[in-house]
């Protein structure tokens, strides 16, 4: 399938505002007037915000659903591969000539007035979403809450919120209970929200903003549950306990996200999942370059023989610290030498992302994303490993980090085969899997 089309209008929707992010709703709020309010005309929402966990809760929320037999439209941001992996209607990827003419639309009756990429794009999402039969839209906020372009959506089935952390300072605030604020930002009054496992500075100010809208909250560890118990999830809220697989999604991290998800579906009153279809939901739920096993492609056929090779896409230090605890559950399972490939921007807090790997990973190989203009060096991601005590090396490229690491793995004594984290941004990972799926 060519994507020159769409591509084409991509290219010239990004030169339509200097700022890549803006964060104010008045340019959104008039394109879709000009569109005549799409956004008015979409199924029962699932409106989901926070730092981490968004897109796997998104995951688990979308097969919960279709396992209930719903047709599901989903919007997600950014994507890994090709744009069209952000806007899902009624269960597939939006196709090529569609979203080329949506955008064709869009682009007109934007009539040249400035409008960055994301709001555009979202209220494409939202036309190709009100033309379309669905019973559910599950929709991921882009960055922070309040002023994100997806809250033009003014009566949710639910919101829920994930946990929150320091990321995007230069956009929401240094502080936490600031980006909670933004996060916040998407309850409405009289609609239930999730609320996911937080810091309690964090938590203070989420409630502080739902009693003051009439918010009904349900807060993780409080109103609802989740836990492993005899390779079991256990899932509790004020309907009662649900016996249930272990999540599809690797990390005991997810175990949370899923419970989210669970939530949220039970606290909607227009959308029904049986007990059954949650089962089937929390088995089935993919999502790519969160703890994804690579299993073929180069970055095999360049590894060290046997060597597993994980793929994240976190890229701050509360990703890192679910990070690090799942590798290290995994170690526990199943020794191995951890080695770890990492690519960051260049805003992006290095040392605190690597600081939670001190103590677990044997070496850090550090790379430049390729193609990327704001990509940090891998000699400054290097300094920032050995400031935190990480043992460290730069690479030139994905594949000379595997070289290097198969040279160590040579000297190893008991030679076990390594495990290896390729890590540090979702950029990397969509160039990692446009290589090797």
């Amino acid at each position: 399938m060519t994507t020159a089309g769409s591509d084409l209008v991509l290219e010239r929707l990004s030169r339509l505002h200097p700022k890549s992010i803006d964060l104010d709703l008045t340019r959104m709020e008039r394109l879709l007037a000009a569109l005549g309010h799409p956004e008015e005309r979409l199924p029962p929402v699932v409106h989901v915000a926070g730092t981490n966990g968004k897109g796997s809760v998104v995951a688990f929320a979308r097969a919960m659903l279709e396992a209930a037999g719903e047709r599901v439209h989903v919007y997600t941001s950014p994507h890994l591969v090709r744009f069209h992996e952000r806007i899902r209607v009624a269960g597939a990827l939006i196709e090529e000539s569609r979203l080329a003419a949506i955008l064709d639309e869009c682009e007109a009756a934007n009539a040249g007035a400035p409008i960055t990429f994301f709001e555009i794009t979202t209220a494409a999402a939202f036309l190709a979403f009100s033309r379309s039969r669905a019973g559910a839209l599950v929709l991921e906020v882009g960055l922070g809450g309040r002023l994100d372009a997806t809250n033009v959506v003014s009566r949710p089935a639910v919101t829920a919120i994930t946990p929150v952390g320091i990321d995007h300072e230069s956009y929401l605030g240094t502080s936490l209970p600031q980006i909670a604020r933004e996060k916040a930002g998407i309850l409405k009054a009289g609609v239930p929200a999730i609320i996911g496992p937080q810091e309690p500075a964090a938590l203070a100010v989420i409630e502080e903003v739902a009693d003051r809208l009439g918010a009904p909250l349900a807060i993780f560890g409080q109103d609802f549950s989740a836990h492993e118990e005899h390779g079991r999830m256990v899932f509790q809220d004020t309907n009662g306990l649900l016996d249930l697989p272990l999540p599809s999604l690797v990390g005991r991290h997810q175990i949370a996200n899923a419970a989210i998800a669970i939530a949220a579906l039970r606290a909607a009153e227009r959308l029904a999942v049986s007990e059954e279809a949650i089962e089937a939901g929390v088995t089935q739920a993919h999502w790519p370059a969160r703890l994804q096993r690579l299993t073929r492609g180069p970055v095999i056929e360049n590894a060290p023989e046997e060597a597993e090779i994980w793929l994240d896409g976190g890229h701050n230090p509360h990703a890192a610290a679910a990070l690090a605890a799942a590798l290290g559950e995994m170690e526990e399972r199943r020794p191995r030498p951890l080695y770890l490939i990492v690519g960051m921007l260049a805003q992006k807090d290095a040392a605190g992302f690597l600081a939670h790997f001190r103590g677990i990973a044997r070496h850090a190989l550090t790379v430049t994303i390729e193609r990327e203009p704001n990509a940090m060096g891998a000699g400054a991601l290097y300094d920032a490993a050995r400031r935190v005590g990480l043992p460290s090396d730069p690479a030139e490229s994905l594949e000379d980090a595997l070289a290097q690491i198969e040279a160590r793995a040579a000297l190893d004594r008991d030679g076990t085969p390594p495990r290896i984290l390729i890590c540090g941004s979702l950029m990397l990972a969509g160039r990692v899997l446009s290589e090797n799926e």
